[in-house]
């Protein structure tokens, strides 16, 4: 089979945390088709997490937002006809549709490609445009297990789990500038990540801010938080509550440093967001807290010690809870700093 599949492309464009969580995935491919061209559909403001990736071919950009406009406006009509055409030109024999939604399966049957694999229960009808749909079962509820399992089904035959992210010198050579500019060490850190997408996936400020001043006085350690800039006035808030000193550098790394920024850290203590599954793909020891999500299909891989869930692996395949005694903010100060601890040590 390691020479079945000539040109392969995947589908997933977002979001963050999900498409770190398919990097085994493309690792996979690699492995058992070694001379494919393997091509990844993306958004552009995540492609950077794939550039220069020792297993990928090539970055195909798909900006979700302008090309929605195209029933309305000329150019982005005419840019969404080109992506078609190049997907069309390229002739994959294989397409992996991890998204499923309606946008990105049908992407997948105009690329006209023959064998096109998906997710069983996709959403918005878009099982329909695949030719073989792979059902997710009890034995891969987490996500990096079913894109195992669709791969497989496509004729993947090397399936051992490795996240591999790349690295930028050049990223190194800014993020030590950056921490040097607030006197922190590029190596001696704690990362707060207090923001999130989604406002109900948020660990109250206040408890960050209770949690830094623990972690100052037990450790030692100077307190860093990040985020996109637009969670700079929340950062700022955490600083106004706590009477440790925080370096706020919301929005001041690209997702390049970012990776450099969370790969050397002492500890990363987040929230269920992008940068908190990037944390746990490159094995940072970390503390990840979990609300309406459903820690079994996307907690830190095979890492449950990172955890901290209400009721984390029983909630069966549901993607989301609405269950009150889930939410975010049960999750206390203590138990949190508990699994700080347990992690620095």
């Amino acid at each position: 089979m390691s020479d079945s599949l000539k040109n392969i492309l995947i589908i997933k464009p977002s979001s963050l945390g999900d498409i770190v969580l398919a990097l085994p995935a493309l690792t996979a491919l690699r492995k058992s088709f070694p001379n494919a061209k393997i091509s990844w559909l993306i958004r552009p403001e995540f492609a950077p997490i794939l550039e220069n990736h020792p297993h990928l071919t090539e970055i195909i950009p798909f900006d979700r937002k302008f090309l929605g406009k195209a029933w309305y406006h000329p150019r982005a009509m005419a840019d969404l006809v080109s992506l078609i055409i190049r997907l069309r030109r390229a002739e994959f024999d294989a397409v992996i549709d991890f998204q499923g939604l309606f946008r990105t399966a049908s992407l997948a049957w105009l690329s006209g490609c023959k064998k096109r694999f998906g997710i069983a229960s996709a959403r918005e009808f878009a099982h329909f445009f695949y030719t073989l749909k792979i059902t997710q079962t009890k034995d891969c509820i987490h996500l990096v297990d079913y894109y195992l399992k669709i791969i497989k089904a496509a004729g993947a035959s090397e399936l051992d789990v490795q996240f591999v992210l790349p690295q930028h010198p050049e990223a190194a050579d800014s993020v030590r500038r950056l921490l040097d500019s607030h006197d922190i060490a590029p190596d001696n850190y704690v990362v707060l990540i207090p923001g999130s997408a989604h406002e109900d996936k948020r660990w109250p400020v206040e408890r960050f801010a209770e949690l830094a001043g623990k972690i100052s006085s037990q450790f030692g350690l100077p307190i860093v938080a990040t985020g996109d800039a637009g969670e700079a006035a929340l950062i700022e808030k955490l600083k106004d509550l706590t009477k440790v000193t925080v370096a706020n550098i919301a929005g001041k790394t690209s997702l390049s440093e970012l990776v450099v920024l969370l790969k050397n850290a002492k500890l990363v203590v987040s929230n269920d967001t992008g940068p908190g599954h990037i944390a746990a793909a490159l094995s940072t020891p970390l503390v990840l807290m979990f609300s309406w999500s459903n820690p079994a299909r996307i907690a830190p891989y095979k890492r449950i010690e990172c955890l901290v869930a209400r009721e984390p692996f029983s909630r069966g395949h549901k993607i989301k809870s609405r269950d009150p005694k889930h939410n975010v903010d049960t999750i206390t100060v203590d138990e949190v700093y508990k699994k700080v601890c347990e992690q620095l040590s």
